[in-house]
């Protein structure tokens, strides 16, 4: 009996000693089974639309694209007369030199009173639909940045109460529904709005903000979004500089200015460049903010997909989803590249040290805090404004303050039917799947995050594929998951591959978040001495037990950040999950806020001040939670 339990004993020990060698590639091989499944698969079922035509590929639908002046500007008439290529270069050139983006005074009829404004100009038709689209994605690319730093140096630079608080709290945007910010944003800026209303308790207004310039409404709802972005992944990397990189440098002659720009900026200049090219994509492909304040005057190319598909022209819908693809996929292999090289220039350390926002009454008036002030009361009109907006709305109708839309969520939460929605169901399974996405996402992306920046050159390319949930349609995903997987699949030897349900909806959000685990993740990773990890391997510790005990604890950080990220991405994701949740009991506070919208705004609100309300909540836990690993 003794022999057969050692026996059995020496077994179990070779098995997991397998499996703790062979972690990293069996996870790997996970994350790609996964991938290919949810990702792949539905995304190639909608391109075969495109270049397949009964049974034949074919191109056509690409050529009658990309010979359409709608589509693509002066590039169609460049490829039909190249020998005018100068004379075209120069017109879209002229048109570039300028573009002006001007403070300007609007005079409002019948008091002869002028405010101050800024106007946006808005291309014509030179550039086409997918010129217009790279032209909003690259001003609400400026914006976001011109937002989002400075709120990143504040939180990185100076301690305050209540900072940490606020840093959870700017990844808060990014669970909202596209539709709620839009109503937000008329909710702020409308005529009936919360700006008019302060400006009528003077006498002033109502002012058509939206009418007088609505591309630059769009811009600041797209900086809305994204500048905490931005914030939150320079946060981290400012977070991780060597403070001692700058105290030599300060010993040295430089002045802070000059320090700043010679240390910190190199090391910052990775993690600004990730945000810079997450926001372009998120905005070059943006859809139900421009769909809302600007509708189709303002089209984008996922806009006008969304156009075709609804009218049916999926052909052409698949061909602008495949170039929209390889047009954002091209733009993050050149970011990859750009990163890579810029691997080992920084290195973590001690961080830099956090002085009092306001150390004494004096320093409120000296020119940098002032900025400081100046800057903190924009963000209360960009940012708090449109969320103020949606809480005040849920509380308030035609006739002024009520609880009535809070009352019709309870008295459906008591009453309603099990085929309707339930907001206290709505809220479990979006905190349940939240979770359950960080446990899929995390590993998913620290494993890409590992494999890409130890396999040299061709790992840009497999971070470049891996990245594709960054870069393809969410309008096509979703259409891709319907035909694909919700239906089902014919396999040969009359197998059926079908993934509905929890399982489906918990893979695509993984699927959605684990980008974001990996850009904050790979650059941190990417910067750590390799030996350290030979150092582990020599004295004996696997690949697998080296990344554990090693590598991941220095990049805890970035492994928290993107954690909260992919929480936030599921908490928010809409698109797939309103198609794998129907007909179940899935859904989740997005899907109950777009399916009151359906019947009024103010139940509608009310969930959304409840879906604020418990990822706000959930953020500070998990910020919270997080730092206890970081110290």
């Amino acid at each position: 009996m003794t022999d057969r339990t050692g026996v059995e004993t020496a077994r179990i020990e070779a098995v997991t000693a397998w499996i703790e060698r062979h972690a990293l590639t069996l996870l790997a091989l996970a994350t790609a089974a996964t991938l290919a499944v949810m990702l792949y698969v539905p995304v190639a079922i909608v391109f075969a639309e495109a270049v397949v035509d009964r049974g034949s590929v074919t191109l056509a639908s690409f050529a009658d694209v990309l010979s359409d002046p709608f589509f693509v500007g002066e590039l169609a008439t460049i490829a039909a007369d190249p020998l005018a290529l100068s004379d075209h270069l120069a017109g879209i050139w002229g048109w570039l030199t300028a573009i002006s983006i001007s403070a300007t005074a609007v005079t409002v009829p019948g008091i002869g009173i002028s405010i101050p404004w800024f106007a946006v100009d808005t291309p014509s038709l030179r550039l086409g639909l997918f010129g217009f689209t790279a032209y909003q994605a690259a001003l609400s690319t400026f914006a976001s940045l011109a937002l989002g730093l400075p709120a990143a140096a504040v939180l990185a630079k100076y301690d305050f109460r209540g900072r940490r608080t606020i840093r959870s709290l700017t990844i808060l945007p990014f669970v909202l529904p596209g539709i709620l910010v839009a109503v937000g944003f008329y909710a702020t800026f409308g005529r009936a709005g919360t700006i008019n209303s302060l400006l009528g308790v003077v006498g002033l207004g109502p002012y058509p903000f939206i009418e007088w310039n609505p591309l630059a409404i769009v811009i600041v709802a797209h900086a809305f979004y994204n500048a905490p972005l931005i914030a939150r992944v320079t946060v981290a990397a400012w977070e991780a500089v060597d403070v001692r990189s700058v105290e030599t440098a300060r010993s040295l002659g430089a002045s802070r200015r000059r320090a700043f720009v010679d240390v910190v900026l190199p090391q910052l200049r990775p993690a600004i460049l990730a945000g810079a090219l997450l926001t372009f994509i998120f905005t070059f492909m943006t859809f139900p903010i421009v769909l809302a304040l600007g509708g189709l005057e303002l089209a984008t190319v996922e806009v006008w997909i969304y156009d075709r598909v609804s009218r049916l022209a999926l052909t052409e819908a698949a061909t602008l989803a495949i170039l929209e693809t390889v047009i954002s996929l091209g733009l993050t292999y050149a970011y990859l590249r750009y990163e890579s090289a810029q691997s080992g220039l920084s290195a973590t350390g001690s961080p830099p040290p956090r002085e009092p926002l306001f150390p004494n009454l004096r320093s409120v008036v000296s020119p940098r805090r002032l900025a400081i002030v100046g800057y903190g009361l924009l963000a209360l009109v960009v940012f708090v404004g449109p969320l103020a907006s949606l809480v005040l709305g849920s509380v308030t109708d035609g006739s002024g303050f009520t609880l009535r839309h809070y009352a019709f969520l309870l008295d459906r939460q008591l009453e309603g039917e099990s085929f309707q929605t339930l907001p206290v169901r709505a809220i479990v399974n979006s905190l349940l799947f939240g979770l359950a996405t960080l446990l899929v996402a995390v590993p998913m992306g620290v494993v890409v995050s590992v494999v890409t920046t130890r396999a040299g050159r061709s790992g840009t390319v497999v971070d470049t594929l891996a990245m594709l949930p960054l870069a393809v349609s969410g309008i096509v995903f979703g259409i891709g998951l319907l035909q694909g997987l919700v239906f089902g699949i014919s396999l040969p030897g009359g197998w059926r591959l079908q993934v509905t349900g929890t399982v489906a909806i918990v893979a695509a959000h993984a699927v959605a978040a684990y980008p974001f685990v990996t850009r904050t993740v790979s650059p941190q990773l990417d910067d750590l001495d390799p030996a350290l990890v030979e150092s582990a391997r020599a004295l004996g510790a696997s690949r697998g037990r080296a990344l554990l005990d090693v590598e991941l604890p220095l990049v805890a950080s970035a492994i928290v950040a993107g954690a909260a990220f992919a929480f936030a991405i599921s908490i928010g994701e809409f698109s797939s999950t309103v198609i794998l949740a129907t007909g179940s009991d899935a859904y989740t506070m997005p899907v109950a806020v777009e399916r009151y919208l359906g019947r009024r705004s103010g139940p509608a609100l009310a969930m959304g001040t409840v879906l604020l309300a418990v990822t706000a909540a959930s953020f500070v836990v998990v910020d919270r939670v997080g730092g206890r690993f970081e110290q």
